[in-house]
């Protein structure tokens, strides 16, 4: 008799309370599944870089009997805004992380659930029926949004799922553009086995969407002081020498020098911790692009291994808090 229990890879999109040059912050990676005793994390490889995330597990379910699981992962949320500044660039493809996956050395074919929600209530059949993309920026679910009747518009502008956006046309006249206020939630899911007794290897694939600014936004008037400095250094573990460097470089760019940029990239590592015991073999390597961008992260025995990379290793390891990634980067090396 086979055992049914669900698998879930967590994956949030986070929007920082900054504005102009700025991007929504995306949260991707981790597993997550309803507990159970007999399926545990024996191995965690976990690379992440601005342009890429690959983590290959080992899973190994201990029980006497095949567990039969529904995977699946909830890509990001997307949530339309007047001023769209999301880092998330491919709004045209479903797969706007070009997510993959392989389990045992076999590609999986995942299904993908598309659902539409506004202010709480899910509207997926009223954009079916009117043959809207759910796509909030792409160019298709704009042209879309343009032919639909009267009245279904001002219906959708009253009920906050779009926003008439009023531009001049060169002209003197105006012309009125709806801008999607919705949500977007899709989710790839598959079925899988954890045979008895056995290991299963199960690889991820994505790319992430890196949230940014430009400029050294954590200090207040060039000093390390201030509420953005003080969540900053609890996200991200700054310290004095990382902190001193900034501060240098936010002076060269005051003095006429180009300004730094900051990149973050965040990870659900926490959901390691829903599988059974710790993960006994952990391991990250952390890319920070090219060797004049500056890094901090918070991690334990953290070593560096190569010109612009960073390793930590643990055993037993049980996340407690997820992964967020503070990279400063010089003009030169965007």
């Amino acid at each position: 008799m086979l055992k049914l229990f669900t698998l879930l890879v967590a994956a949030g999109i986070a929007s920082p309370a900054l504005a102009n040059d700025t991007m929504a912050e995306v949260k991707t990676g981790g597993l997550i599944f309803a507990q159970s005793d007999d399926v545990s994390m024996a191995e965690e490889d976990l690379f992440i870089s601005a342009s890429d995330v690959r983590v290959d597990y080992v899973f190994e379910n201990t029980s006497d009997k095949d567990v039969e699981s529904l995977v699946a992962f909830p890509m990001p949320d997307i949530t339309g805004q007047v001023d769209n500044n999301s880092a998330i660039s491919d709004y045209d493809s479903d797969n706007f992380l070009h997510f993959s996956t392989v389990q045992d050395g076999s590609p999986i074919t995942a299904k993908l659930q598309q659902r539409v929600v506004s202010l709480g209530i899910d509207v997926t059949d009223e954009f079916a029926k009117y043959g809207i993309s759910v796509l909030p920026f792409s160019q298709k679910t704009t042209e879309a949004l343009a032919k639909l009747p009267e009245t279904v518009r001002k219906d959708w502008i009253a009920r906050g799922l779009v926003y008439p956006m009023a531009e001049g046309d060169g002209d003197g006249a105006e012309k009125v553009t709806l801008v999607p206020l919705w949500t977007l939630r899709s989710t790839y899911w598959w079925r899988t086995t954890f045979p008895a007794k056995k290991k299963v290897n199960v690889e991820h694939r994505y790319k992430p969407a890196v949230g940014g600014t430009v400029a050294i936004s954590f200090l207040e008037d060039g000093e390390p002081k201030g509420e953005r400095f003080e969540e900053y250094s609890r996200k991200y573990c700054l310290d004095g020498d990382f902190t001193r460097v900034a501060q240098q470089r936010a002076r060269e760019a005051e003095a006429g020098g180009a300004n730094y940029t900051e990149s973050w990239i965040s990870y659900v590592l926490s959901t390691g911790a829903n599988w059974a015991g710790p993960i006994r073999r952990f391991q990250l390597t952390i890319d920070k692009g090219k060797p004049g961008n500056l890094i901090s992260f918070c991690g334990s025995n953290v070593q560096k291994i190569g010109p612009t990379t960073f390793r930590m290793t643990a055993e037993d390891f049980d996340p407690e808090k997820d992964l967020d990634i503070l990279i400063l980067s010089p003009p030169e090396a965007q």
